[in-house]
């Protein structure tokens, strides 16, 4: 048997030391936790106790959270996976600190595994969980480090951890639904330029070199000579064209940083046709589930609020959450500010006002935005069977106003020869 001394947190949260007997490390932190006491630090006695100990696990923890700070952001993925797993361990009645433990020991990415070891040497040194979270904010947002703050507070810990994996999940899949649907264009609008960037830098001037040839300067048709002209400006000015691509980006990038630009561009992009649609689902989806997820959880209402409106994703809405939070800040109704914003459809309002009426906001938020999610999805759907034969077709035109071009002139050609035969 060994002495050990320890500092622990009482089931006050209050720090207490002392010296206990055990056989090992492992035996003094079992008896210490019978005993209703949460060890944060156990050394053996007489080998610089838990002062020596509190200063290796400064060192390393010093070290951990600086490699974490530096290597910047995560992957939403990688955070997603260890926010279920998490829950996943703490729910089956694992030790928080332990479950960091072995999910750090077994995370592949290796920002993400220094943060964890930095989140598990901070809760071991007496740091509650949002206190670690809250020093890599790059990784855990507002409304992650709130959330858990929340769950802390409330005792439910493994509740809100179970529900931030949940959001996670719902808005990754959201996120991936509408990716789906801007991809598809982009690919099809990249293959069509690349197609037409090569008819006309190699194969229109080969033409253009026949037809000159064997039409002696007769008059070409209208349509091949817009072509040819296309062909020629690609071929001497592409220089000049990619820097004009250059600089509509570097303004397009500018303005967008400005805040009245980037509040049009917002603005500009729900009423976009097609997509706009999407995009104005997808931010009440976003806007519904933050909130109700949040306001579940125990975080007061007008902090849910800020939170969510610095989550919004899109200004505009943004800028209604923001009238939203004056009302309820001066004791008004929620909908009130809902309805003035002119963004939300009158369902989210009649649902709201219900939620409100009834004392069941949360749960009604929660619901409109599992709503929205299938709107998205049918509307991506919807959206991706009306863009391939509308693709089709641009492709087709392009391809075929060129080869039609290119072959008017052909027919003037074979019926010279047929005569001069």
């Amino acid at each position: 048997m060994a002495n050990f001394e320890y500092i622990a947190l009482d089931a006050k949260g209050e720090e207490t030391t002392g010296v206990i007997s055990a056989s090992d490390e492992a035996d003094a932190i079992t008896q210490l936790r019978k005993g209703g006491l949460y060890p944060t630090q156990v050394a053996t006695q007489g080998k610089g106790g838990v002062s020596g100990a509190a200063k290796r696990r400064a060192k390393k923890s010093a070290k951990s959270k600086s490699s974490a700070k530096g290597g910047g952001k995560v992957k939403s993925k990688t955070l997603m996976i260890f926010t279920r797993q998490l829950a996943t361990l703490v729910d089956a009645g694992l030790p928080l600190l332990r479950g960091l433990t072995v999910l750090g020991n077994q995370e592949r990415n290796k920002i993400m595994q220094s943060t964890i070891r930095s989140l598990a040497d901070s809760v071991q040194s007496g740091s509650t969980f949002s206190e670690g979270l809250g020093q890599h904010p790059k990784i855990f947002d507002k409304l992650y480090v709130n959330m858990v703050k929340a769950g802390e507070l409330g005792g439910v810990l493994e509740l809100v951890l179970e529900r931030l994996a949940e959001y996670q999940e719902k808005a990754q899949k959201l996120k991936n639904r509408i990716v789906a649907a801007m991809v598809y264009p982009i690919i099809v609008i990249v293959i069509a330029m690349a197609i037409l960037v090569f008819l006309m830098a190699f194969i229109v001037p080969k033409f253009e070199t026949i037809f000159a040839e064997m039409l002696a300067g007769r008059p070409l048709p209208g349509v091949t000579r817009v072509v040819i002209d296309i062909s020629r400006a690609v071929q001497g000015s592409w220089y000049w064209i990619l820097l004009g691509l250059v600089v509509v980006y570097a303004a397009w990038k500018v303005f967008a940083s400005t805040g009245a630009g980037r509040v049009m561009i917002d603005r500009w992009m729900l009423h976009l046709p097609l997509l706009g649609p999407i995009q104005l689902k997808s931010a009440i989806s976003r806007f519904t589930r933050t909130l109700g997820t949040l306001v579940t959880s125990g975080v007061p209402i007008l902090q849910a609020l800020n939170i969510t409106r610095d989550t919004a994703g899109n200004l505009v809405v943004a800028k209604a959450i923001d009238k939203v939070h004056e009302a309820v800040r001066e004791g008004e109704s929620v909908v009130a500010p809902l309805e003035a914003s002119k963004i939300f459809p009158p369902m989210v309002i009649s649902m709201v006002d219900v939620g409100e009426e009834t004392g069941q906001l949360p749960d009604m938020l929660l619901k409109i935005a599992d709503v929205y999610d299938d709107e998205v999805d049918n509307a991506v759907e919807a959206l991706t069977s009306l863009l391939e034969p509308i693709m089709i077709v641009f492709l087709a035109l392009i391809v075929g106003t060129i080869v039609i071009a290119l072959f008017l002139p052909m027919v003037d050609i074979i019926q010279g020869l047929q005569e001069g035969a």
